[in-house]
């Protein structure tokens, strides 16, 4: 996700870092699961620093792949299941319909990913400061479009603005990304990383209205009227 081990290493810990407190700042429980996501993607991070110093010499060959398989089953099955189920966690009970389509489709997703990822071999590659991952998936373009769909889609359709804006983020960030690391020229993925991780942190500290509903929704419910009895 970085461009060196050393990076990787850094900014997984100021991400997880960031996600401890998000977790510790959260008021409802239903909320914990994106809340924790900087903590999966710091911890990523983190797994990636030992595929760097593998590929390196650094670190013996067996730990490497077992860094690798780490990574690429956190990015591959766990993240489109995870996001969208994160998401429709959050949603106000009028908002979940909407919500179910894109949890089905990373569900299918993961599954099949995960599939994919026991059915092949799985390696790493350093490429000027990329690392990049092999593993067997056929129906690539597919698998890529409903990857998309299920994680940014979820956080496009939620019922709380600041989560719209984390989609808004991640999509416009992960193009960014895309670029320059199919150029080969410096992988920069942790940045988006780290910036999702605040905007989930200022997300999870928001003031939270009524139980059960979702603070946009606690914010349109009308004020009960006055008694008119003195």
């Amino acid at each position: 996700m970085c461009w060196s081990p050393t990076a990787d290493l850094i900014a997984g810990s100021a991400v997880i870092l960031l996600g401890v407190v998000s977790v510790s700042s959260t008021r409802r429980p239903r909320d914990l699961p994106l809340a924790a996501l900087p903590v999966v993607l710091g911890v990523h991070q983190l797994i990636e620093s030992l595929v760097w110093r593998s590929s390196d010499g650094e670190i013996g060959a067996g730990i490497g792949h077992v860094a690798t398989i780490l990574w690429v089953v956190i990015a591959y099955p766990l993240l489109p299941a995870f996001v969208p189920l994160a998401v429709l966690a959050t949603a106000g009970r009028g908002a979940r319909m909407r919500q179910l389509p894109f949890t089905v489709i990373g569900l299918v997703t993961s599954a099949v990913l995960a599939y994919d990822m026991a059915s092949g071999p799985v390696s790493a590659e350093a490429v000027g400061h990329t690392m990049r991952y092999g593993v067997h998936v056929p129906y690539d373009d597919a698998l890529v479009a409903a990857y998309l769909v299920a994680t940014i889609g979820a956080l496009l359709v939620s019922d709380q603005q600041e989560i719209r804006t984390l989609g808004v983020v991640i999509a416009a960030g992960a193009l960014v990304c895309f670029v320059l690391w199919q150029a080969e020229f410096v992988s920069t993925w942790c940045a988006l990383a780290a910036v999702t991780s605040v905007i989930v942190l200022h997300w999870s500290r928001r003031p939270v209205g009524v139980v059960g509903q979702s603070p946009d929704s606690a914010r349109r419910r009308p004020a009960p009227a006055r008694s008119r009895l003195r």
